[in-house]
């Protein structure tokens, strides 16, 4: 029983891991792009939750592909739209207080950018308390009542359940990462991005139009979290308020992967997912938060730099 209560600990944490890392992938692209700390991106994730919600309830999706696969359609489908309105706010709202304009803010434009992006968040959450209301909603569907057995394991005593749901989230989760990764490191985009991230104003001398990198780095990093919070909507009911809820997630998972690290951050949200699923083994469920901070307190003592982060000398 124990060896069982392990196993299936740590499938969920798994599974759970695997979304807390796409929420902080992108983050973590953001801000290794940028340098601009977020405060609104888990209100990016509510946007995403709900153009799901009401692409799948309201818009067709649901009777056009049906309860199983409807649900994923309607994530996808959402994830342009986030994109799109990341981009728009990037250029209306957030251009103002990054790239070559913060030379003249005091802080190279950090405070601003703090105060601007916890003023969207406010703005987010207010909005869609009044637009959607305060009712929980989710994104049903059968998968998230069923589930595979794998095993027995051990004679016929250890089988692990795997939710549905959760299992084809995780996989899209690693995908989307996957995809992601190829786009950085393999296109004439991604190496843009890398260039305005490594040194803007020789970027800007190559001919690459930072300021258009930016925006389509903070859409991006608005679309990979609301293709977390869709497959989020999928397990668990939601509010506009649950933001809040992920945000200090996501900035645990990125210091843990170590800053502008964006594989490192997906580790990094794996382990907070683990942590918090292995903890319910010895604790109770009400302090799985504090376990997560107890261990990323102790990873940030032993590891400044986070798991895949460096270490830079100042002189």
């Amino acid at each position: 029983m124990m060896l069982e209560n392990f196993l299936q600990a740590l499938t969920a944490g798994i599974l759970a891991g695997s979304i807390y890392g796409l929420m902080c992938v992108g983050l973590a692209l953001i801000f290794g792009v940028m340098r601009v700390i977020n405060f609104a991106q888990g209100d990016f994730m509510m946007l995403g939750m709900y153009a799901a919600y009401y692409l799948f309830a309201a818009l067709g999706v649901q009777a056009t592909f049906g309860d199983n696969l409807g649900p994923y359609v309607a994530v996808g489908l959402a994830t342009p739209l986030l994109f799109a309105f990341g981009y728009v706010i990037h250029r209306v709202l957030v251009s103002r207080v990054t790239g070559a304009r913060t030379a003249a803010l005091e802080g190279e434009g950090h405070y601003a950018q703090l105060i601007l992006t916890l003023g969207i968040a406010l703005i987010l959450q207010n909005g869609g308390q009044i637009l959607f209301g305060s009712v929980l909603v989710s994104v049903r569907t059968p998968l998230s009542s069923s589930a595979w057995e794998i095993g027995p394991l051990w004679g016929d005593f250890v089988s692990v359940f795997v939710n549905k749901s959760r299992g084809i989230a995780a996989v899209v989760s690693v995908a989307t990462i996957a995809a992601l990764a190829l786009l950085i490191a393999r296109t004439r985009l991604g190496k843009s991005l890398r260039a305005a991230a490594d040194n803007p104003e020789a970027a800007t001398y190559m001919g690459i139009e930072v300021d258009h990198a930016y925006r389509i780095a903070f859409g991006l990093g608005a679309a990979i979290t609301s293709v977390a919070g869709g497959l989020l909507a999928t397990n668990y009911p939601f509010q506009p308020h649950i933001g809040l809820e992920y945000v200090i997630v996501m900035y645990a998972g990125v210091v843990l992967g170590g800053m502008g690290s964006i594989i490192g951050a997906f580790w990094g949200g794996m382990a907070i997912g683990l942590v918090q699923q292995l903890s319910t083994l010895v604790l109770p469920t009400q302090l799985q938060n504090a376990a997560i901070f107890v261990v990323f307190l102790l990873i940030v003592f032993l590891r400044p730099q986070g798991f895949f982060g460096r270490v830079v000398e100042r002189t």
